[in-house]
């Protein structure tokens, strides 16, 4: 599987807006991307970088069709002139809502899907060489909704690799994966690219992933490209990639704070090795996280001796929990982590009731979950969905507040809107469709929702998942505000910066058991345990174990308050996501 067409993109002037808005998300942009790049195009929300990709195959202006002025050349084709059809011969293309583009019923069905509708005879040899390819060899006969997010994303990677494109374009390669997992595909993204010549294009958040694996970073700033630079040089860029609510690696904002700027700071983990390697440790104030809690009283949430399967149509009962038993304390900040399909999800679905366990006991505030309602526990119990805007039906965040009160027959609806719409400043956005707001404004308005009802409790799926730094600043806030207002908080993640930052308590999972629990500074410390469950410490925890720092700091204020900052007074120039960074 190799490229065999001429792979460069050519952007020129591009302007684009879409149907029933006034304003061009793309306005004048230009760009040149080389056969056989890795490139990473970041930008805050908004900036029109997604757009920008979307017209590499065609979806724009063909599907989307708004006023397009400039000219898009790929592979040769003028995508005005081309069809969605032609285009998808050369570009592949992996969408951030990769569940949206899986259409068929099994994993050698959605492979085959293309080339058999291209009519190629040898679709079947295509299917297998590209599973093979993936490593995915053994899933054919599987049912695509049978599979992890994980799996589900390598298979629409394999089905957009099916055609043998030039370019492959990803939306968010690391999104909704565990840290191992998410590495493994921008590991064959690499090997596409170094062994098979393609032209990779990954819009990616993660700063880590980009200074790790690409060549250059496209900068995309209202509606034009601001730059294409090396990655190095790129991601030294501090103030602009700040300005568009891009986080710096971890270890480069450590290096900001230590080293100062005399000459380029370090983006990846050993070029900050290398630097940091010969500097004295301080010593200083640990102030990692949040500060421990001490479990009082009568636990909250208690799982006791805990069992739940889902039956599949043809590998017979999975199994997802397996003897589980665990309990969750008032003044708790909880992370649940472990790797995709580990149960994270289920463990909190179990406590809203919207499943039931096969054996065992689920209490929550003392009541047997199989002996009440869904709807009964959730005068208690608040759950935000990893894909909030499902709970969105009126046309107005405010409107959809007032419903589920009405619903539930509270008392005095207009002034409990009143005060959550306060509590959370939603007052800017009371008025508007929940969605139609950007997921962070979604995550908010939807936890607005809940809170209405004076719960004690809050679950969070994978709330910082997919978002910008602006976005997961405002998903941040808004969880320390849920902690003010109720007992405890309970994350299911794997966003391990969160963890670090945030809780004072991880519990880890993998095959439906409890395998470590405790404060993220001895979970992290635990490398069997990390390894065992796919996980990876956050980049300034690594980097303080390879340097010798026991413990290793959680956070990069607790490392630079460690490691001394006689090289820079520099300070971070952005607000913390949650608790440190």
């Amino acid at each position: 599987m190799t490229a065999t067409h001429n792979s460069r993109i050519d952007v020129e002037k591009l302007q684009f807006r879409y149907p029933g808005t006034d304003e061009a998300v793309l306005d004048g942009a230009d760009l040149a991307i080389e056969p056989g790049e890795f490139v990473a195009v970041i930008g805050g929300n908004g900036s029109g970088k997604t757009t920008l990709c979307k017209a590499f195959n065609g979806i724009i202006p063909h599907f989307y069709e708004g006023d397009m002025q400039g000219q898009v050349t790929v592979a040769g084709h003028d995508v005005s002139e081309s069809s969605v059809s032609e285009l998808s011969q050369h570009v592949g293309y992996v969408f951030q809502e990769f569940d949206n583009q899986l259409v068929s019923p099994t994993v050698f069905e959605e492979v085959a899907f293309a080339p058999m509708n291209y009519g190629h005879e040898d679709y079947r040899e295509r299917v297998h060489r590209t599973l093979d390819l993936l490593d995915l060899d053994g899933l054919e006969d599987r049912f695509v909704w049978e599979l992890s997010g994980g799996q589900k994303h390598l298979i629409a990677l394999a089905a957009a690799l099916s055609l043998d494109p030039d370019i492959l374009v990803v939306d968010e390669p690391a999104a909704q994966l565990d840290p191992v997992n998410a590495r493994e595909t921008y590991d064959r993204l690499a090997t596409l690219n170094e062994d098979h010549g393609k032209t990779v294009v990954t819009i990616e958040h993660q700063t880590e992933f980009i200074a790790e694996y690409c060549d250059s970073v496209v900068l995309v700033e209202d509606g034009v490209v601001s730059w294409k630079l090396p990655v190095e040089t790129a991601l030294n860029q501090l103030e602009d990639l700040r300005a568009q609510d891009v986080h710096p690696p971890q270890v480069t904002r450590i290096a900001e704070r230590v080293l100062g700027d005399d000459g380029p700071l370090p983006v990846t983990l050993a070029d900050g090795l290398a630097q940091f390697i010969d500097r004295s440790v301080d010593g200083g104030v640990r102030t990692d996280g949040a500060p421990e809690t001490n479990p009082t009283g009568e636990p909250v949430i208690s799982f006791d001796n805990v069992s739940h399967s889902y039956d599949t149509l043809r590998s017979g009962t999975k199994d997802v929990l397996d003897n589980l038993s665990v309990d969750l304390y008032p003044d708790e900040r909880v992370v649940l982590v472990g790797s995709n399909g580990a149960g994270k999800s289920t463990l909190i679905q179990l406590v809203t009731g919207l499943e039931t366990p096969d054996e065992g006991t689920v209490t929550v505030d003392g009541t047997d979950t199989t002996g009440v309602l869904p709807e009964q526990l959730a005068e208690e119990v608040v759950y935000v969905k990893q894909n909030p805007e499902e709970m969105f039906i009126d046309d107005s965040v405010r409107a959809d507040v007032a419903h589920y009160l009405a619903d539930r027959s509270y008392p005095n609806v207009e002034q409990r809107v009143d005060d959550v719409i306060e509590f959370l400043d939603l007052e800017d956005l009371q008025t508007r469709d929940g969605r139609l707001l950007s997921v962070g404004q979604q995550r908010r308005a939807s936890l607005a929702i809940g809170l209405a009802t004076n719960p004690s409790i809050v679950l969070l799926d994978e709330p910082t998942g997919s978002l910008d730094l602006a976005s997961r600043e405002e998903v941040g806030r808004t969880i320390n505000r849920a902690g003010e207002r109720v007992e405890t908080v309970v994350i299911a993640t794997h966003d391990l910066e969160l963890a670090a930052s945030w809780a004072t308590r991880m519990v880890v999972l993998d095959g439906g058991e409890v395998i470590a629990d405790g404060p993220p500074g001895d979970v992290f410390a635990d490398l069997g345990v990390l390894e065992q469950a796919n996980l990876r410490p956050p980049q300034v925890v690594r980097l303080g174990t390879e340097l010798g720092l026991d413990p290793a700091p959680l956070t990069v204020e607790a490392f630079v308050n460690r490691f001394g900052t006689t090289g820079s007074s520099a300070t971070e120039t952005t607000k913390p996501i949650v608790g440190e960074q």
